[in-house]
């Protein structure tokens, strides 16, 4: 396994200051935006792909400071049911796996995304009960009529050009949030869809992340090291579907939190070794969304949390059988 950060977080920063950043601290990989939602301060496709002295320039970054890209990451929602939106965040998809073929990088992260919910609507419509019946009939539509077609295409496009991973971050508000979800799609679609597992979006919808990584198993093709804390308080009040501001740390039923301040060591490392049982070898990537702490100590807090967790080598021999 190799402790990956995405780097978002650093938007303020150079990419070279960036990745001097995390090499001093102990990163191998990291998870680069391209845009949508985690913006692209650290490669502007239209640039890259369009100017090879600033491609190699980039190349030799990586190199110099010895770090590697684990996944292009450009989340949005490319089925939106406003058309402009939706090809918007498809053509930094379609950039993004472009980009990917030119680095020799085989992972792309993003959101399913989550259609409206009929050819009439302006606005997603995430479904979150059976009835009444007209909450199925909007799932038909957005499964049959919308998701599965759009990534049949997506998938073809991206195999064409070399990208054979694209991690689907389960998440709530749109059509993939949970195994079940993850793998209908991947069932309809191929292989090359799975989860960029991150299990901060999971343990507040009542799921245990380890039975999720053991229901997934070779469907994991990333992993987001974020956690999440449940006030139990809160919760008993008010139940896990919260609305309120992140920034409303007081009040809500649950907060993210940097790894280690929303579950314990027992906990990751259950997670890790399940992650190693279903042969999960790749990157750890620290995503950090705690409020309650500034960048540089969340994360410097998450890195030193997982190295002593993460497993490295692979296993030898059962020796003592």
């Amino acid at each position: 396994m190799r402790l990956g950060v995405l780097t978002v977080l650093l938007s303020d920063k150079s990419l070279e200051d960036t990745l001097k950043y995390l090499s001093q601290s102990g990163v191998e990989m990291v998870e680069i935006g391209t845009g949508g939602f985690p913006g692209n301060a650290h490669a502007n496709p239209d640039e890259l792909l369009n100017d090879n002295d600033k491609l190699e320039a980039f190349k030799e970054l990586f190199k110099t400071y010895n770090i590697e890209i684990s996944s292009l990451s450009c989340h949005g929602n490319p089925v939106h049911p406003v058309s402009n939106t939706a090809n918007a965040y498809h053509q930094t998809f379609e950039k993004t796996v472009l980009l990917a073929e030119k680095l020799g990088i085989k992972h792309v992260n993003t959101f399913s995304g989550c259609p409206g919910g009929s050819k009439d609507d302006k606005t997603p419509n995430w479904v979150t009960c059976p009835w009444p019946n007209d909450f199925l009939d909007i799932l038909d539509y957005q499964w049959n009529e919308v998701l599965i077609p759009y990534w049949k295409k997506a998938v073809h496009f991206a195999k064409n050009h070399g990208v054979t991973k694209i991690g689907l971050e389960m998440h709530p508000g749109f059509c993939v949030y949970n195994p079940e979800t993850l793998l209908k799609l991947r069932d309809a679609v191929g292989p090359e869809i799975g989860a960029n597992f991150d299990p901060s979006h999971l343990v507040w919808q009542g799921i245990d992340p380890v039975a999720a990584i053991k229901q997934l198993k070779d469907a994991i093709h990333h992993f987001h090291a974020k956690d999440t804390r449940i006030d139990r308080y809160n919760v008993s009040v008010n139940g896990v579907l919260d609305t309120k501001r992140y920034d409303h740390e007081l009040e809500r039923s649950w907060v993210f939190r940097t790894v280690g301040y929303g579950h314990d060591e027992d906990t990751w490392r259950d997670m890790i070794s399940a992650l190693r049982l279903v042969g999960y070898d790749y990157a750890i990537s620290i995503e950090h969304e705690d409020s309650l702490m500034s960048v540089n100590e969340g994360l410097q807090k998450a890195i030193n949390f997982l190295k002593n967790i993460l497993i490295y080598e692979k296993p030898g021999d059962a020796w003592w059988i």
